[in-house]
C-alpha cells in the first residue's frame, strides 16, 4: 500500500505540471477513492467443514465482531464474512478463518493439504470450541500438522495484550463443566498459526445480545478479546 501511494503521488505531480488545477484535483480524488476501495477488500472467513458438525452455529458472531473492530480499532473489514471450505484455493485471500461448532469434523486429504499450505503461507485459523468440538477437531488438526502439538498459550503472550488487556488470559463467557477457559496454540517455526479457545465460548459472546441473554459486560469482554485476536493476526 505504501508503494501504491508513493507511485500515485509521483504520477500526480507530473499531471499537475501539464493539466489544469481542477483536473488535478479530480485526479487526486479518484486516487483517494481507489485507495479506500483497495483497503476495504479485507475479508474474514467462516470455515465450512464436513462430518456432521454444525459449522454454521453462531451466525451473528463474526458480523458483530467485525462491526466492533471497525468501530473500536478503525479496521476496514468487509461486514460480511466469507463462507469458505478447507480445500477452496481462495482461502489464501483471507488473513484469518474462524471455525466453530459442537460436533464431528472430518477433513479430506485435499482439505488437510490445503489447510496446511494456507497456515504455513501466513494464514491463521481460530477454532472456537462451542462445547463439544474439542474431541473431534484435535485429531483432524493433528493430520494437518502431525509434527505439532497444541500447547497452552501463557498469559504473557501478545495476543492477550493488544488494544485490550487480558492479564489473566481468556475471559469466561459461558459455564459448562466448571473449568477455567484455556487458549491452546499450534506454532509453526515460532509463529502462532492456529488458536484453539476451549471452555470459553468466545463466539457465543460475540452473538446478538438476545441469543444467549449475556450481560453487556460479558459481551464486551468477548468482543474485546476477539478484537485482540484480529489485531494480532493483522500485526503478526
Amino acid at each position: 500500500m505504501a508503494f501504491l501511494l508513493q507511485f500515485l503521488s509521483t504520477f500526480a505531480l507530473i499531471f499537475y505540471k501539464t493539466m489544469k488545477k481542477v483536473i488535478y484535483l479530480s485526479f487526486i480524488l479518484l486516487c483517494a477513492i481507489f485507495v479506500v476501495q483497495a483497503q476495504a477488500t479485507i475479508k474474514i472467513g467462516l470455515l465450512k467443514y464436513y462430518g456432521g458438525g454444525d459449522w454454521y452455529s453462531n451466525p451473528t458472531s463474526l458480523p458483530n465482531l467485525i462491526k466492533f473492530c471497525n468501530a473500536e480499532m478503525g479496521t476496514n473489514i468487509d461486514k460480511d464474512p466469507v463462507t469458505i471450505e478447507p480445500c477452496d484455493p481462495s482461502i489464501f485471500n483471507l488473513p484469518m478463518i474462524h471455525m466453530t461448532g459442537h460436533g464431528n469434523v472430518v477433513f479430506s486429504d485435499a482439505e488437510i493439504q490445503n489447510l496446511r499450505n494456507y497456515l504455513i503461507a501466513g494464514g491463521f485459523l481460530h477454532i472456537d470450541d462451542n462445547y463439544g468440538l474439542s474431541q473431534f477437531v484435535r485429531p483432524q488438526m493433528k493430520k494437518v500438522f502431525p509434527e505439532l502439538e497444541f500447547v497452552e498459550i501463557p498469559y504473557s503472550h501478545p495476543i492477550f495484550h493488544q488494544q485490550f488487556e487480558f492479564p489473566k488470559g481468556l475471559p469466561k463467557i459461558h459455564e459448562h463443566d466448571n473449568k477455567a477457559p484455556q487458549a491452546f496454540g499450534l506454532f509453526w517455526e515460532g509463529r502462532l498459526v492456529c488458536l484453539f479457545t476451549y471452555e470459553c465460548d468466545l463466539g457465543d459472546g460475540w452473538e446478538d445480545a438476545a441469543v444467549h441473554g449475556d450481560s453487556e459486560t460479558t459481551r464486551r469482554k468477548a468482543l474485546e478479546m476477539g478484537a485482540n485476536l484480529i489485531q494480532y493476526v493483522f500485526t503478526y
